[in-house]
């Protein structure tokens, strides 16, 4: 599931063209809130592709008992204050998702943990494979 793909610089400069000041980053909604909401949402839907077997859109989950059934919200508490996130859901109400349980609020050193694997050398796609893999 990995593939070696690394944090581009032209990536960087997309990612900071309206840098102008450190709340473009760290504010309410700043680059780095808005990146982990992003980087939370897709690894819970890459959880319930793994719950479920099959890719979204796939022909493979047509008829398989069980299939996605939207999103539901929910707010958690990061080191950066409140974030709203989507939980993505299915028919069965079987999917329990792991990086963020049923009923977990705080969502304390995620920021730690992401940097630590990107110190290691992790790539962007490793990481997103090792939080599926959680």
């Amino acid at each position: 599931m990995t593939t070696d793909t690394t944090i581009t610089p032209e990536l960087l400069d997309q990612l900071l063209a309206n840098y102008s000041k450190p709340e473009n980053l760290t504010g309410e909604n700043g680059l780095f809130k808005q990146l982990k909401k992003a980087l939370i949402e897709r690894a819970l839907g890459a959880e319930l592709t793994e719950h479920l077997g099959y890719e979204k859109g796939d022909p493979a989950g047509r008829g398989s008992g069980n299939s996605r059934n939207g999103t539901s919200s929910k707010t958690i508490l990061t080191e950066d204050g409140e974030i709203e996130i989507t939980v993505p859901r299915d028919r069965a109400g079987s999917f329990e998702p792991q990086l963020t349980a049923k009923g977990q609020t705080r969502f304390d050193g995620f920021d730690d943990k992401i940097l630590s694997l990107y110190a290691r050398g992790m790539t962007v796609r490793e990481i997103q494979g090792h939080l599926a893999e959680l």
